[in-house]
């Protein structure tokens, strides 16, 4: 693999690593908030509550309009000038929600944050996929998705030692602000990344700039003008079709692929299961600290079994990793279901949860950037990705507000026993399988041009 290419693509994935933080650390500020300020109550004769919808799922709501609107600035401003935009959108968040004084300045800054978080979730995998080849182009581009892993897991453990070291009063702030560390390093490293050259082209800079962009990928000048001509010629054949917009038609399968994958990621119950790992384990029969302690090995579990996803997803390819990840799904979520109902040991659930896990590493965690990045031809990319993206964070928003409806020790409809929950994400893991055999194409090895034309034929 090309060394310099490889680097490039870890300096863009690390918006991965502040995804995955800023996702997981409030799990680790959901209790100590809701007990400073009193947000666990319904609003008016609603079924939600103030906690789900201003401070876990605000963040979400975030994520939403940044994944929706993604499109946007990469494709004006250009991938890199979108992902430096990112991390200064997460150094805010951190400081801002770290320093906040009430609910609604916190809520206003994890928003902030969850813009930077759907953004990213557009742009990165974006431009890493138009970096590379077809032929590294999985193992690259998953890299978003063993940063995010990564970024959960630190999380998780940066929760566990900042818990012990603080008290609980303050310790939650500690949390949140802590990213704006790796906010700042993460930022300054983009600065000295290339443009994208399709977006270059796209965009009709001079081929002499686009070709020195080629070239300080570690391509040689005859590869470079080769690439250049391919792309070129992809860009000609979407000029000439009569409606370019993402929704006039002629986008339809990519569409539908994309919304299915996005959907089925969300009501696995992943974000569900990260979100309100600390509780879930609680529930279980686990002391709170033991309970921030078991949730590290959710985060070790979800990073050996990424990294097998990366190593596997261009040999087996996406298909045969989602055929794994989803059979792994439906036993894993039906036996933490049964744990729940029939009051197994927290250790017994606990190792069906980190089945889960690896379930969602190998699978959908290793596939879902990488196949939305692909499927979409270059003209309309950006915004097919944040039609992907967008589904899946709108559906990662509305399952967090809605959780404590259902989970929350004190008012939750299953507030006695939460196995209905697992059941029903086992079931729509089933429906995910009869997705991926039949309707579920294979991308491995092809080129974005090429996946262009089998995937949107012109009219």
């Amino acid at each position: 693999m090309n060394r310099r290419i490889f680097q490039i693509s870890v300096t863009a994935a690390l918006a991965g690593f502040l995804f995955g933080f800023d996702t997981v650390v409030i799990s680790g500020a959901n209790q100590p908030i809701k007990e400073l300020w009193g947000t666990n109550w319904f609003l008016g004769d609603s079924i939600f509550t103030f906690h789900g919808i201003f401070i876990m799922s605000m963040a979400l709501w975030g994520t939403v309009l940044g994944s929706l609107l993604g499109g946007i600035p990469c494709d004006r401003l250009g991938r890199k000038k979108t992902l430096l935009w990112i991390g200064i959108l997460y150094f805010l968040s951190a400081i801002g929600s770290a320093l906040a004084t009430e609910p609604y300045t916190f809520s206003l800054f994890r928003f902030i944050g969850g813009v930077g978080v759907g953004a990213s979730s557009v742009a990165a995998p974006i431009y890493i996929s138009e970096i590379s080849s077809a032929e590294n182009r999985g193992r690259l581009t998953a890299m978003y998705q063993f940063n995010i892993v990564l970024g959960i897991l630190i999380a998780f453990i940066s929760n566990y030692i900042i818990g012990e070291l603080f008290s609980s009063d303050v310790a939650w702030r500690w949390m949140l602000g802590i990213e704006g560390l790796p906010a700042l390093i993460y930022t300054f490293l983009v600065l000295k990344i290339p443009n994208s050259p399709r977006w270059m082209l796209m965009k009709g800079m001079e081929e002499s700039k686009v070709l020195r962009a080629i070239e300080s990928l570690g391509i040689a000048k005859e590869r470079a003008i080769e690439r250049i001509t391919e792309i070129k010629k992809a860009l000609e054949e979407d000029i000439t079709q009569k409606k370019a917009n993402l929704f006039s038609g002629n986008y339809n399968r990519p569409l539908i692929l994309a919304f299915l994958l996005a959907f089925f990621n969300q009501l696995s119950g992943i974000n569900f299961i990260l979100y309100y790992a600390p509780e879930i384990l609680e529930r279980a029969g686990l002391a709170s600290g033991e309970s921030l302690f078991s949730s590290i090995s959710i985060g070790v579990v979800n990073l050996i079994f990424t990294f097998v996803g990366i190593a596997l997803i261009d040999r087996l390819g996406r298909k045969q990793l989602m055929y794994i990840g989803s059979i792994g799904y439906i036993v894993s979520l039906a036996m933490v279901g049964w744990c729940f109902y029939s009051g197994a040991s927290s250790t017994l659930l606990l190792i069906f949860v980190l089945v889960f896990i690896a379930s969602h590493a190998v699978g959908q965690g290793a596939v879902i950037w990488v196949f939305i990045s692909e499927i979409f031809p270059n003209k309309v990319r950006a915004y097919g990705q944040s039609w992907g993206t967008g589904t899946h964070w709108v559906f990662a928003a509305l399952i967090t507000l809605l959780t404590p409806t259902f989970l929350d020790s004190e008012i939750g409809i299953f507030k006695e026993n939460p196995w209905p929950i697992f059941i029903f994400f086992s079931f729509m893991m089933v429906l995910q399988l009869l997705f991926v055999v039949f309707m579920m194409p294979e991308t491995k090895g092809v080129s974005l041009e090429d996946l262009a034309k089998k995937l949107s034929p012109r009219k």
